[in-house]
């Protein structure tokens, strides 16, 4: 078991256990289909960003300027998705909501700077909806403040390996 101390301002300390157990919690939340649990995890200013691959193998860099599978720029266009979810006002989203299951693995902290800390981590997400069992991998890297009484993602982007899509993707599938 891993204890090594991820330090926060004063004297408060975040272990690499809490830190842990922070990224499943909020992985959990998305397969117990806890919407307003998931969104207690971000910011009110964090971008949640999905680069496409461009035609020659490269993640495009911009999202302003280039193609995304998914891009918001703050908390309130989650949100916005959440209520879509919720409400069942969305193309996007079919009922039933598919039933997912998060695994996370090789979680590192990437750098420490302060109260900010940057997280890298590989997922594997299988879902199962109509019969069938899809699955997305990929890489995800937050910024996480850990300044507060709980940890916030303050800046998300999440890498999906396999970009060959047969249906829409949306935020429960990574």
């Amino acid at each position: 078991m891993t204890t090594t101390t991820l330090e926060r301002p004063a004297t408060q300390t975040m272990t690499f256990d809490a830190l842990q157990a922070f990224l499943y919690a909020e992985a959990r939340a998305l397969d117990d289909r806890q919407w307003d649990t998931w969104l207690s995890f971000y910011h009110k200013d964090c971008p949640f960003w999905m680069p496409a691959w461009d035609d020659y193998d490269t993640l495009t860099e911009d999202p302003a300027n280039e193609m995304s599978l998914m891009y918001y720029p703050n908390k309130q266009g989650i949100e916005d998705r959440v209520f879509r979810i919720k409400t069942d006002r969305s193309s996007a989203t079919s009922l039933p909501e598919p039933r997912t299951n998060h695994n996370l693995s090789n979680i590192e902290v990437v750098s420490r700077d302060g109260s900010e800390l940057k997280v890298r981590f590989n997922w594997h997400t299988l879902s199962y909806r109509y019969g069938d069992t899809d699955q997305h991998w990929g890489t995800s890297f937050y910024t996480i403040d850990v300044s507060g009484p709980k940890p916030l993602i303050t800046n998300k982007k999440v890498v999906l390996k396999n970009d060959h899509i047969h249906h829409v993707i949306d935020v429960y599938h990574i």
